[in-house]
Order: C-alpha cells, then structure tokens, then sequence
C-alpha cells in the first residue's frame, strides 16, 4: 500500500484545493481517495455526518458576500427548527443582489437584499443574523413554529436548549422594526399572525408549545416563568404560571430525568410550592403528544380555584 503524504496540521478537517496547493500539497494529494468531498472544490479527512460538519465542510469555499440564510442559518444559530436536519437538506447561502448566488450540489442559492441584514460570523462561518435567519424561512412555517422561534429570538436565558449563547439580543420592538423594514416578503403574514403571540423569558421550545395549546384550547394566557418568593428567598421560578390560583405548570425534559442533583431539585422544589398553597402541574413530552388529559387537568384546578 502506497504511503501517503501527511497532510500539514493548518488545513484542519477541512479545506479547499486552492488552500491545499497554498499549503504545499500537490493535486495528487488533495485527489487522493482517502479524502472527502463534501463539495465541489473541498476536501475533508472525512465525510460530514451531522449538520455543524457540513457546513463547517463547506466553510472553505464560501466566497465574500456568501453567508447561511433561511432554515440554515436558523440551524446555525441553534433556534428550534421543526423539521430535523438530514444529510439531503441543501444548504441555504445567500448572496446581495449584485452576486451571482452558489450553483454547486448540497447548496441552494439565493438572493438577499444586504439592507435587510446584519452579517455576523458565528465560529468560522457567516451567517445572516437571528432575525433576518426567521424572516428568510417563513414561508416554510406554521404559525405555531413560528411563534417558537420569536420566543428563542426574545429570550435572555442562558439555558435554553441548543440557543448559541453569543448572540444578538432582541425586544418585541426590535422585531416589530425589522418586520416594517421588510415590508413584505414570503412568510410575512405568518410573522405578523405570530408576533403577537411571541412572549420573552422562555426557557426552552416546549415551554412554547405547551402555552400555545393551553391557550389554543380557550383557557387563560399563563404567566411565562413566573417568580415565587418567600420574602427576598427565590422560592422557584415557575415555567407557566396562575399566580391568582396558584397553578403551576412544569415541563420537564429529559434533563430533569437524568441529572440527579436537578432531579433532586425539582422535588424539593415542588414541596416548597405546595407547602406554600402551589397546585404543580409536572409535563413530558408523553403528555404534549396527548395535549387533552393535561389540558383536562388544567381546567378543572382553574375551576376549582377560581370557584
């Protein structure tokens, strides 16, 4: 079997042909059959598998004014897509107008006024920012999903599954400016419809799902992480919330599950509540696939409050 030459450390896991030959390595090399191909022009010590891998395998060839769009961009940032990723989703790169857009395999190309944009650089890659990454796959959601993302895009907290911690932070007048600066565009109704239902401080996508359904099945808007205190103590901050009833709605994902010391914490923390007059009301995912029993429950603890 033929040796083959060492790669130099600097290219990384991926890299273009053009940086190869800058780097020293022949073409023979760099067509050498133990690298990848993830695209036209790249090469890879091996064949992406996950999303981050391929767009990090495509990173090499993205050319100035190039950044993610639409749901990738949406991926990128770590917002809550509803569909999951596959190895056949082309990417979405988006050019400005005076660019001609990518025509290579895996990719979809398009145009993008650049006023509509703010460019940033998220790892080693471009990408549109949070906002015009929702606006420029709307026309691909349901109402629903998109009131999921203005949430991630309006929330500060640190611990929502997924959400890339440095990022740009946004109001509900943030959005609302940026949905007049757009104007109209595809999806533009479905964001207007589902602006008004977006809330900031929530925790996760689920959180999102069960206020939409508690909601949709004509009961009353809870409060979105709602803040107990015993004196100046912080008691619990409670996902959705009737404080006049003193109902608590929890969801618990499969975190709560396994990390005993939060599981631990969980307990004590729902004996604290109810020591204190708290109905908890404790959801999984089980329960958002049949959304009528614990809607049932909900109802009859706001008519046994409320009576």
């Amino acid at each position: 079997m033929r040796h083959r030459i060492t790669l130099p450390e600097q290219l990384g896991r991926y890299f273009s042909v053009s940086q190869a030959a800058a780097a020293g390595v022949g073409r023979g090399r760099a067509d050498a059959r133990d690298l990848a191909r993830p695209f036209h022009g790249v090469r890879a010590l091996k064949q992406p598998q996950t999303f981050g891998e391929r767009v990090l395998g495509y990173a090499p060839r993205m050319r100035p004014g190039q950044r993610l769009v639409g749901r990738t961009a949406v991926r990128w940032w770590g917002m809550p897509y509803p569909e999951e990723w596959t190895l056949a989703e082309k990417l979405e790169i988006a050019v400005p107008q005076h660019l001609s857009p990518p025509r290579t395999s895996g990719v979809a190309g398009r145009h993008l006024k650049a006023s509509r944009v703010e460019g940033w650089k998220v790892g080693k890659v471009r990408v549109v920012d949070p906002v015009a990454a929702v606006f420029s796959c709307a026309e691909h959601l349901a109402v629903p999903d998109a009131v999921k993302l203005l949430d991630a895009l309006l929330t500060d907290a640190d611990n929502y599954p997924g959400l890339k911690q440095k990022r740009p932070l946004y109001t509900l007048a943030d959005i609302e400016a940026r949905l007049r600066s757009w104007n109209r565009f595809k999806g533009s109704a479905t964001i207007r419809e589902a602006l008004p239902r977006a809330r900031p401080q929530v925790e996760s996508p689920k959180e999102t799902e069960t206020r939409l359904a508690i909601v949709d099945a004509g009961m009353p808007e809870p409060v979105v992480q709602f803040a107990e205190y015993d004196g100046r103590r912080l008691v619990a901050r409670i996902d959705l919330a009737y404080p006049e009833w003193k109902i608590a709605i929890e969801y618990e994902g499969d975190g709560h599950r396994v990390d005993k010391a939060q599981w631990r914490r969980d307990i004590q923390r729902q004996r604290e509540l109810e020591d204190r007059g708290w109905i908890v009301i404790r959801l999984t995912q089980a329960d958002l696939r049949r959304p009528s029993e614990f809607l049932a429950r909900i109802r009859r603890e706001i008519a046994s409050r409320a009576a």
